[in-house]
């Protein structure tokens, strides 16, 4: 539908029902009749962690900001696939959550021999006992990690002269730490009731080294992008938040530069032609907004409405994001930037600086906590690289209630169109419950759709009003005029 004015407040609702704007226009995806169901998403900045990916897009550009260097890597942003270092990190965290989970597994009657066995062997030679605790080790290994004694042994043969080691069996392990292990085995034997707490106690005096020291908090997103750069730094990156709707001075004497960044990215990264990205299009696609500008004593400095988030690099633009400030988040609606600078990776460069301008933004309004990225497609990888910025949610298409991403992509694997709210009787509370209540402009008139539609029998326009009713909620459809002629 085309929205000539409306209230940040009506938008918010809006968006939390699944529409999006592009200019005036504002739409709503017909969820299970589209090829590639669209997802709102929306993340949680106050929770936010950036993942090793995102830490070395923003050192990557400390780097260049302080030295001038230029990162030879891959020089896409998005698709932006999580990385072996991300997908590494995030096993071993579970494997740890896991393991402090789980009771300690009481050793069999055959492995209490096995050990019995070796404490027996103790006396003999150093090169003997290290080769028959390497043996007993695996041997001990096996049976942890089948369930059943195993009498086998298997001893690694000696690489042939000039193979080097096989790789495809584990590394040998030092005798030192065998015997620790044996120790540590030892002890969960006798601690039957399988306390990890218990455990740790009796490990404490056996061990030789001093306990470690708490591992230093991890820097926060503000510390790894304001970092301090050296006097003499290469380059200032400077980010200004200009109104664009309506124009504030400042956006207007930027103008022309902003367009010719727009009309640059359009040709070269998404390979329009000379004549398509127009300052008509331009002003149309992404600096009209049917956005009102308001301001409130507890709300942002900036106030709410539609913005031009411009990045200023040594005194000239080179990349635009253009956002909505709304009452409880900051919502991206497009970022456009200088294909000269790809290797900067501006678009998760830009994503990581509205997340923090959205937590900055809280510290005065406390309501403003959340950061919308748009539609999430999970059959698209170019839309799929947004599940990356956690935590998020999802938004369910049916009841329109927020559900952690994490809950909703088993079910996205196995369809496209998917309802993410469990309840089976859940429904949708928003949804138009009295269609007579809703506000129609009909010849310079306000009225409710009760009196309307006694003077406009035309059932083809009935069917329309009640779907518009149906989409936009009981509570848009009473505060926002539908213009009917």
């Amino acid at each position: 539908m085309w929205a000539h004015s409306m209230t940040v407040q009506d938008y918010q609702d809006l968006i939390d029902r699944g529409w999006r704007r592009s200019g005036k226009y504002v739409y709503k995806p017909v969820m299970n009749q589209t090829c590639c169901p669209q997802y709102t998403i929306r993340c949680r900045p106050l929770q936010f962690q950036p993942s090793k990916s995102h830490k070395k897009v923003l050192k990557k550009m400390l780097k260049f900001l302080a030295k001038g260097e230029i990162s030879k890597g891959n020089c896409e942003d998005e698709p932006m696939e999580p990385t072996a270092e991300d997908a590494v990190a995030g096993d071993f965290a579970l494997i740890n959550k896991l393991d402090i989970q789980c009771d300690l597994t009481v050793l069999s009657d055959d492995l209490r021999e096995s050990l019995e066995s070796e404490e027996k062997q103790k006396g003999k030679s150093s090169k003997r006992e290290d080769a028959n605790e390497l043996i007993q080790s695996q041997d001990i290994e096996e049976k942890l990690g089948s369930g059943e004694p195993s009498r086998s042994v298997k001893v690694h043969t000696v690489p042939k002269p000039g193979k080097g080691a096989d790789l495809s069996k584990p590394p040998c392990r030092k005798a030192k730490e065998i015997r620790k292990e044996r120790k540590r085995l030892k002890l969960m034997q006798q601690n039957r009731a399988g306390e990890l707490e218990g455990l740790q106690a009796q490990c404490e005096p056996l061990s030789s080294s001093p306990p470690k020291a708490k591992c230093n908090q991890p820097k926060s997103l503000e510390d790894l992008i304001f970092e301090s750069l050296p006097e003499n730094a290469s380059h200032k990156l400077e980010v200004r938040v200009v109104r664009s709707s309506p124009q504030s001075s400042q956006f207007k004497a930027t103008f022309q530069e902003s367009y010719q960044v727009y009309k640059r990215y359009q040709m070269v990264i998404h390979k329009d032609p000379p004549d398509k990205p127009t300052v008509s299009q331009f002003t149309r696609f992404l600096c009209s907004s049917p956005l009102e500008a308001e301001t409130s004593p507890n709300g942002p400095d900036c106030g709410y409405g539609s913005f031009h988030q411009q990045y200023w690099l040594d005194g000239k633009i080179i990349a635009v994001g253009v956002i909505d400030i709304l009452p409880h988040c900051v919502s991206s609606v497009y970022l456009y930037y200088d294909p000269d600078y790809s290797f900067l990776s501006l678009g998760v460069y830009s994503a990581l600086r509205e997340i923090a301008f959205t937590r900055h933004l809280h510290e005065k309004t406390s309501q403003l906590s959340y950061y919308y990225m748009g539609f999430y497609i999970h059959s698209c990888p170019k839309m799929k690289y947004k599940g990356q910025y956690r935590p998020s949610d999802l938004l369910c298409p049916e009841t329109y209630v927020w559900v952690p991403i994490e809950q909703c992509l088993p079910s996205l694997e196995n369809s496209k169109y998917c309802r993410f709210n469990q309840d089976s009787e859940a429904v949708d509370e928003g949804r138009s419950k009295e269609p007579d209540r809703l506000q129609v402009l009909y010849k310079k008139a306000i009225m409710p759709y009760g009196v309307y539609k006694k003077q406009q029998k035309d059932p083809r326009d009935e069917a329309a009003v009640l779907q518009y009713a149906a989409l936009v909620g009981q509570a848009c459809s009473e505060r926002m005029l539908l213009f009917r002629n």
